[in-house]
Order: C-alpha cells, then sequence, then structure tokens
C-alpha cells in the first residue's frame, strides 16, 4: 500500500508542479492583454483533469474580454458551479449575460417549495457539511459541561444549549443532502451557437415557436435521442436540437 502511495505521488507532484506553471503562464498573458495566449494554458490545465472556481473564472473573463459570449458565460456558470456564494463571479456573470441577445427575465416561484429551495440554496452542501461538523463539536463541549457542571442553573443552560446544538447539526445535515440533491438532480447547458430554433415537438418537421441565441441558460428537462426538452428562467418551455447546447 505504501508503494502505491508513493507511486501515485511521484506521478502527480510534476503534474501538479505543471499546472501552477500554466496557471501563472496563462495569468501573465491575461494581465498583457493576451487573452488567447491565456486561454490556451488555461484550457491546457483542464485537459488535465484539473478543476477549479477560480481556473473557471479566469477562463471566463478571458473569453469576456474577446467578447466570446457563449462560453464566458459558460465558464463563470461552471465557477459559480463550485463557489456559488462567490460576489466577483456573480458580478462578472452579470456582465456576461448583458452581451446576450436574448433578455430572460426569471420568474420568481412562490409557494413552500420555493421557499425551502431558497432556505437550502442559501449554502452549499459543503458549507452545510462544514456547519454540521461545527454545531456537532459545539455539542460535545456543551454537553460535557452540563454533565460536570454542579449548580442547577448551569446544568440547564447547557443542557440547552447542547440541544439547540444538536438540532442545528441535523437540519444542517439535511440541508446538506438536499443541497447536493438539488446539484445532481438539476442539469442545465447554454446556447453555444449563434441561433438555436426551438421547436414543439422533438422533429425538425414540427413548428418552430421561438429562437434563441449564444449565452442562454436552459434547464434540461427531458432528453430524447438527439433533442432536448428544455425551461427557460420565465417558464418557457420547447424542444431544441442538442448540438446547440454545451452542458454544464
Amino acid at each position: 500500500m505504501k508503494k502505491l502511495f508513493y507511486l501515485i505521488f511521484l506521478f502527480t507532484m510534476p503534474l501538479l508542479g505543471q499546472n501552477d506553471a500554466l496557471f501563472e503562464a496563462g495569468n501573465a498573458a491575461y494581465n498583457n492583454g493576451n487573452y488567447e495566449a491565456a486561454i490556451e494554458n488555461y484550457e491546457e490545465i483542464l485537459n488535465s483533469g484539473e478543476t477549479s472556481d477560480e481556473l473557471y473564472y479566469n477562463l471566463g473573463n478571458a473569453h469576456y474580454k474577446l467578447n466570446n459570449i457563449a462560453p464566458s458565460i459558460y465558464y463563470y456558470e461552471k465557477a459559480l458551479q463550485l463557489n456559488p456564494n462567490d460576489q466577483d463571479i456573480k458580478n462578472n456573470i452579470e456582465f456576461a449575460r448583458n452581451m446576450a441577445i436574448d433578455d430572460i427575465e426569471e420568474v420568481q416561484k412562490s409557494g413552500f417549495t420555493a421557499i425551502w429551495k431558497d432556505t437550502v440554496s442559501v449554502l452549499d452542501y459543503n458549507e452545510w457539511g462544514w456547519l454540521a461538523i461545527s454545531l456537532a463539536v459545539m455539542f460535545s463541549i456543551f454537553f460535557l459541561i452540563y454533565y460536570f457542571s454542579r449548580k442547577t442553573f448551569q446544568k440547564r443552560l447547557f443542557f440547552t444549549l447542547s440541544m439547540i446544538a444538536v438540532g442545528g447539526m441535523l437540519f444542517a445535515v439535511v440541508f446538506a443532502f438536499q443541497q447536493k440533491s438539488y446539484v445532481t438532480s438539476e442539469q442545465f447547458a447554454v446556447i453555444f451557437t449563434e441561433e438555436a430554433e426551438v421547436r414543439s415537438e422533438p422533429t425538425q418537421r414540427s413548428e418552430e415557436i421561438f429562437t434563441l441565441h449564444e449565452g442562454t441558460k436552459i434547464e434540461i428537462i427531458e432528453t430524447y435521442q438527439d433533442w432536448v426538452k428544455f425551461e427557460l428562467a420565465n417558464g418557457l418551455q420547447g424542444w431544441t436540437d442538442k448540438s446547440y447546447l454545451k452542458f454544464l
């Protein structure tokens, strides 16, 4: 087992060093205004299998500088998937969306389901997980203080605090699994062609109901052969050719 670990270590360390060098080279090219070279360096890192929100963010920035609408939005979306609460990513993706032709106004959903989803989405599943661990540690501390306290007031106080901590921990665990479920069950894509015909049925003979343009984000509802059924943020649905899309 030790030999296997050393072999993995020996093979991965040069790759990590090479990717760090590529990342720095990409940053240098970006700062010098050579955005094509920056993209080449960043994409070489992606091709090696390494990903990060910072890498996707830098790719989005480089494509934005070149007015590449769909790629910039795509990579900002990828960065948001890994770091959904980063304000810089949120700000830049709004700038990129302003370049897109389609102005899709999001319809705010109401009801208990929408409130539940908004609450769960306050943190990503990793953050809910860390919160659960923190609350578990707090529970242990409060319970130990309660157990060894001799004064009645202290015992009541720390028993109450320990119960609050364990209750919060259980909620955080539930929210973490629910948020993970949302991330894995929902599938989105970005239109990568200049124009994408949207039809009422998954066939070229069906009626064309409207047209979408590059950079528009859609939620995939169903896949049938080379077609996907999707929904826009405003609730409109339709079918389009899968080749028009790049999946997130």
